[in-house]
């Protein structure tokens, strides 16, 4: 898989992405039922990811966990343990969950389920207009569960990398980061994703 890694740049320690998400999207005119069909051309990792998340392709997380590890995890400081971005959409398998677990099986590491949770829906984030007022909302919603870190980290000084599948603005891994930064066992925050929009 080619990749073009790029440093993205937050309130988390260090991070990367492996890609843009997409090259180019061309429109090509209406279907029968009057929507907008687009010609769209995709990274190797975007179109890894389109197949996992929209066609259900669960196979796509081998790969994208292989590269993330391939050409992530080797720039980044120790790793304590993984966690998944916590999804937005209900869905019977969630896709960054599984490219987080696959990660962790690959790199050896430990992946903690459901340290950072969210537990209440918020908005669409598109239809917030300042950035300040999403990264609140999003804080109002994630939070930790003092029931796993009782259970899962003992001792104190952990850094942990944050799993992704699309940076965008960077509202929704800021507001994690901070929401982790609030556990006095996590010392550095990592995140990485497998595509960006830009």
């Amino acid at each position: 898989m080619d990749v073009n890694v790029k440093k993205i740049t937050g309130v988390w320690d260090s991070g990367y992405s492996l890609d843009k998400h997409i090259v180019s999207s061309t429109y090509v005119g209406d279907n029968e039922w009057g929507h907008a069909q687009f010609d769209t051309v995709r990274t190797d990792v975007g179109e890894a990811v389109f197949r996992l998340k929209y066609r259900d392709d669960f196979t796509k997380c081998v790969d994208i966990a292989q590269s993330i590890n391939d050409n992530i995890v080797s720039k980044l400081p120790f790793i304590s343990f993984i966690v998944a971005m916590p999804p937005s959409k209900v869905r019977p398998k969630q896709p960054v969950q599984e490219i987080a677990l696959e990660l962790a099986n690959i790199a050896g590491k430990l992946f903690i389920d459901g340290l950072l949770i969210k537990s209440k829906s918020t908005p669409q984030m598109k239809d917030i207009a300042s950035r300040q007022d999403r990264i609140e909302l999003l804080m109002e919603a994630f939070e930790i569960d003092d029931n796993v870190v009782a259970e899962t980290l003992p001792e104190s000084g952990y850094n942990v990398l944050i799993i992704d599948d699309l940076y965008d603005t960077g509202t929704s891994l800021e507001a994690a980061t901070q929401t982790l930064r609030e556990c006095d066992k996590i010392n550095q925050i990592f995140v990485a994703t497998a595509t960006r929009k830009r």
